[in-house]
């Protein structure tokens, strides 16, 4: 933990001051800003290791803010919200969120979920990736965390593309979700299997029509698998 930076963005001063006082605690170094564009502001000149976002923000919301962070890093984003709609859940997973909290939180449980997030971040950074996986019209490369298609850079969220990576790497091997949960979140992660449903419906809708020399497949009541047809 020493020298991890967190951002956090809450336009609720006295959760800014609690986060900010429970992680300093905890070894952190943390910097509370009140609204979306300081955010972002922020993102760019304090390169903060993690970003726990809340979505009600003025002048800019969590969901923008999320979507333009994901434009130019893969650094984790904890979104943070007094929204529990299974909705909100979707659209933060979709936009590149790591994780997702519903105030109330319990300040264990959220520390938990940073140690995890940053786990992984940290674990995926580390990985050798010296040779690119290629089939016919795509190319995935997770040291680079780039998907091309058809000869094409494709915008991609981090945790889609190391899901793909996953699968297509083990090609016709059927994983089920908690296993996918595990290889791409974790083992500790605290979600659950509906954030892999989420991410291989988003993968399907960039590669649909791509190749009929392979497909994301649905193995049904066991999980999925990136299968090589014949």
């Amino acid at each position: 933990m020493l020298d991890t930076k967190i951002l956090v963005v809450d336009d609720d001063l006295n959760i800014c001051e609690m986060l900010k006082v429970y992680f300093e605690n905890e070894g952190y170094e943390v910097k509370t800003v009140n609204d979306g564009v300081e955010g972002l502001v922020s993102f760019k000149t304090y390169e903060p290791d993690l970003v726990l976002l809340d979505i009600m923000l003025p002048r800019k919301d969590g969901w923008q803010v999320c979507r333009e962070i994901r434009e130019m890093s893969s650094k984790p984003v904890i979104m943070i919200t007094a929204k529990g709609d299974v909705f909100d859940k979707v659209l933060g997973l979709e936009l590149g969120a790591d994780d997702f909290v519903v105030k109330p939180f319990d300040m264990k449980e959220l520390s938990a979920r940073v140690k995890a997030v940053l786990r992984r971040y940290q674990s995926h950074s580390s990985q050798s990736d010296e040779e690119v996986i290629k089939f016919e019209n795509i190319e995935i490369s997770l040291q680079k965390y780039e998907l091309k298609l058809n000869g094409e850079y494709i915008d991609i969220p981090p945790k889609e593309l190391q899901l793909l990576y996953v699968l297509a790497s083990n090609c016709n091997r059927v994983f089920t979700r908690d296993q996918l949960l595990d290889k791409v979140w974790g083992f500790d992660y605290l979600g659950d299997s509906r954030t892999v449903d989420v991410h291989v419906k988003r993968l399907r809708e960039k590669l649909e029509g791509v190749s009929d020399k392979w497909v994301l497949k649905t193995v049904w009541g066991v999980g999925y698998k990136f299968e090589l047809l014949g």
